[in-house]
């Protein structure tokens, strides 16, 4: 979480874009980061630059010295309209061609990039808020991007919403990413998954950047991503690069249309497709719809991701509860692939609140692994009361998240048998799981158990009643005496 004042600093900055007139909130963000990012190629020339020095190497860096003065360290420091005029004219074009290949994801969705700030006064004032947080630390980084996507008060058109970086974290650390993995979001926003997924590696598998091949993978063939909107593109390519990753697989793609063709692709999904907005149907692939013929991406999404694994690859993503006992044979079709074709492992209930203010829609989470032939015993149900957040629109932070123990107890799914349907979590078995039409929501089987309410009498009741009406009666001649006394 973002310290107070570290939250006030990119709010002032925020307002400060407000004011000059920048008010959408994607174009507010996607200036705000590239301002980021060039700041973060300066520190990261920097960190280069001091480590060659006490190796005693020399380091070539990218800023040779004609146009050191594009460094954020240089022209930071300049007065407002020279800064203007060198952000303007010489800084933003060089970070556009910064990868002039033309192939990476990076320089494929920075070419359109058009900088918006209007004044040099106001860029000044932007600078100077910038300058003052500390982008060296990862997770300073990340809750700073949380925060600003934060700002953006309603879903997109598409019907994705935010994913709580928290949420995110917990599913990343459930699915625990290899150095041979091949990870994917179909619908990747700012790329919130992957960038969880590299900063998991990072933390779990560092000997993975000794090995030369496993390095090369990790930073060119290991994260791939898929969005429609090219702004959500250019945003999710620099989060990526910030955070170290140099050439991710991120396309402008529309992942349920024909033109995908991915098939047996990847080893790890990793997402929280659009549940609602447009759809163009007619555009929808034929070979998603004979698993499903349906209009509703949720589930189409589903088929996609089915389809998208490699055998014995594993997916976590987040679905409405209606995926989960919705009647209609779409519906069912799709429950029945995952359990009675693949091995569904996990059904996480997570409250209605968790994507509050975007919506108060009810999600759970679907962990399964593809095998095409089976393999679903029992499927284990964890039903979240607490993400750790108030459940309101203000999602303030608060004590008792379930998140540690669905890490623990799905880590140790061995010690989960014993446990009953009363319990939070418990597992149910597939057979059980068909008998009632394929329902994988967690109140089908859930059994509570009502504490036995003890009243009084009604003889007992009475008494008490008669005895307060004489205290009042007694009260009301009292207050008669007083008054006419």
């Amino acid at each position: 979480m973002l310290t107070g004042e570290l939250k006030s600093k990119v709010d002032r900055i925020w307002e400060t874009f407000w004011t000059g007139g920048i008010t959408n909130p994607l174009e507010v963000i996607e200036q705000f980061t590239y301002l980021l990012f060039i700041k973060g190629i300066d520190d990261i020339e920097t960190t280069k630059e001091n480590e060659a020095a006490f190796l005693g190497l020399t380091y070539e860096g990218m800023f040779k010295e004609e146009n050191k003065n594009l460094r954020w360290s240089q022209f930071k420091n300049m007065e407002a309209t020279e800064m203007y005029n060198i952000v303007l004219n010489k800084v933003f074009p060089f970070i556009k061609n910064l990868h002039e290949d033309g192939g990476s994801a990076y320089s494929k969705y920075m070419g359109d990039a058009i900088f918006k700030i209007p004044t040099p006064q106001m860029l000044s004032k932007i600078v100077d808020g910038i300058d003052g947080i500390d982008l060296e630390n990862r997770d300073t980084k990340g809750d700073l991007y949380e925060h600003l996507l934060s700002k953006i008060a309603r879903s997109g058109t598409n019907g994705q919403f935010r994913t709580p970086r928290h949420i995110i974290g917990m599913m990343v650390s459930l699915m625990k990413p290899t150095p041979s993995d091949v990870i994917v979001d179909p619908a990747m926003g700012s790329a919130g998954f992957l960038v969880a997924a590299q900063e998991y590696l990072r933390e779990n598998e560092a000997d993975l950047f000794l090995n030369a091949g496993l390095k090369d993978h990790f930073n060119n063939h290991m994260f791939y991503g898929f969005d429609m909107d090219r702004t959500m593109l250019r945003i999710g390519a620099m989060n990526m690069l910030l955070h170290g990753v140099d050439n991710p697989n991120i396309e402008y793609k529309d992942s349920l249309s024909e033109k995908n063709t991915d098939k047996e692709k990847y080893t790890l999904v990793l997402a929280n497709p659009p549940f609602k907005g447009s759809l163009d149907y007619e555009a929808v692939s034929a070979e998603l719809l004979k698993v499903t013929k349906t209009k509703k991406t949720e589930l189409l999404f589903l088929a996609l991701i089915l389809r998208s694994l490699k055998i014995g690859g594993r997916s976590a993503t987040i679905v409405p509860d209606g995926v989960l006992f919705g009647s209609s044979n779409a519906h069912k079709e799709i429950r029945r692939e995952i359990v009675d074709n693949n091995k569904l492992e996990a059904v996480i209930s997570m409250p209605s609140g968790v994507f509050k203010p975007y919506a108060g829609v009810s999600t759970a989470i679907l962990i399964f692994t593809k095998t095409a032939s089976g393999g679903t015993d029992k499927v284990w149900f964890y039903d979240m009361k607490s993400d750790g957040y108030s459940l309101d629109d203000k999602r303030q932070e608060i004590e008792g998240s379930d998140i540690p123990d669905i890490i623990e107890r799905f880590n140790n799914l061995d010690k989960e048998v014993d446990r009953k349907p009363t319990d939070q979590s418990f597992f149910v078995d597939v057979e059980e799981i068909k008998d009632n039409g394929y329902d994988l929501s967690i109140n089908k089987y859930k059994e509570i158990v009502y504490e036995e309410v003890k009243y009084p009498h009604p003889q007992e009741i009475l008494m008490k009643i008669r005895e307060l009406e004489m205290e009042i009666s007694q009260g009301i001649e009292e207050l008669s005496e007083m008054i006419e006394g």
